[in-house]
């Protein structure tokens, strides 16, 4: 079984965003890892393009934060493995993914984490910068704002690492480290990280806050942004990197079986805005072919 996302062309016209479509899609053929959720094929008719990916069961991580799931300290440190894995893969194709979040992080049914959405990806060169602003603002690095501001030249690789430590913090505690909104503005939101400090639990482990700092650093010089240094760190130095690599690690959460994990009214509130729903796709195209018949 697959999934299937369906995109109608003329809205991609009428918004402008045809060459969004065809670059993510472009780029998400050229990727296949199995902490990815991965492109099969697409295809299209006179309405629609269609991509067809990984079917993956589990729900997405902002599911089950809003759900109140509280996620052990070694769930979190298989995530950040997983995503480390992941990010890893990405910079050897040169992919920065730009919008590293909990709704972007889904479960399969066994409880292994998947990256998808690579709509404000970008392939940067050898040593070059990205300088256009993308990505969820709660979740964007210092050095993105700062771009923004014009108080710096780019960013590069080490900005997704940022949004990781976010994700993995509110993973951890259920809420983000800090108070930022997509309506503030790039210096507010600079302001705020540069202002406030994160607070830990009391229970939180010395090695998960040591990793969420050395993640959630400033300074992207300085910043934990590497496989190697994720291999090397106390709080994941001793996982079996081989069987991560391999899927055969065993996650402490794993998604309900026996339920929708993913909300249904959204699903369905989906379906009635859709101006040209999937499911009446065939009575459309029948009438299309009837009309041009008589013409």
């Amino acid at each position: 079984m697959f999934a299937m996302k369906y995109m109608n062309k003329l809205a991609c016209i009428e918004k402008d965003a045809v060459s969004n479509v065809l670059r993510e899609v472009r780029i998400i053929a050229s990727l296949d890892f199995p902490y990815l959720v991965n492109l099969w094929f697409t295809f299209q008719d006179v309405e629609d393009m269609f991509v067809v990916v990984d079917l993956l069961l589990g729900g997405d991580l902002r599911f089950h934060i809003q759900h109140g799931v509280r996620f052990s300290e070694e769930a979190v440190r298989l995530a950040l493995a997983q995503m480390a894995l992941a990010l890893d893969y990405l910079r050897s194709r040169r992919i920065l993914h730009r919008d590293i979040k909990p709704d972007n992080l889904i479960f399969d049914e066994v409880g292994n984490l998947h990256l998808t959405d690579f709509n404000v990806a970008a392939v940067l060169p050898e040593g070059g910068l990205a300088s256009s602003i993308a990505g969820t603002k709660p979740y964007m690095a210092p050095e993105v704002f700062l771009t923004s501001l014009r108080q710096a030249e780019g960013y590069s690789f080490p900005a997704d690492w940022w949004s990781l430590g976010m994700t993995l913090y509110e993973m951890h505690r259920l809420k983000r480290p800090y108070d930022l909104s997509g309506d503030m503005s790039s210096a507010d939101c600079l302001s705020s990280i540069q202002s406030a400090g994160v607070r830990y639990s009391t229970s939180t482990s010395s090695q998960l806050r040591a990793a969420v700092q050395a993640l959630l650093e400033p300074d992207p010089n300085q910043r934990l942004s590497s496989l190697t240094q994720v291999k090397s760190h106390p709080f994941t130095r001793q996982l079996d990197w081989d069987r991560l690599l391999a899927k055969a690690a065993q996650p402490a959460f794993r998604p309900p079986r026996h339920q929708l994990n993913c909300d249904p009214t959204f699903e369905l509130e989906e379906m009635i805005i859709e101006s040209k729903p999937l499911h009446k796709k065939h009575k459309r195209l029948s009438k299309l072919g009837s009309s041009s018949d008589r013409s």
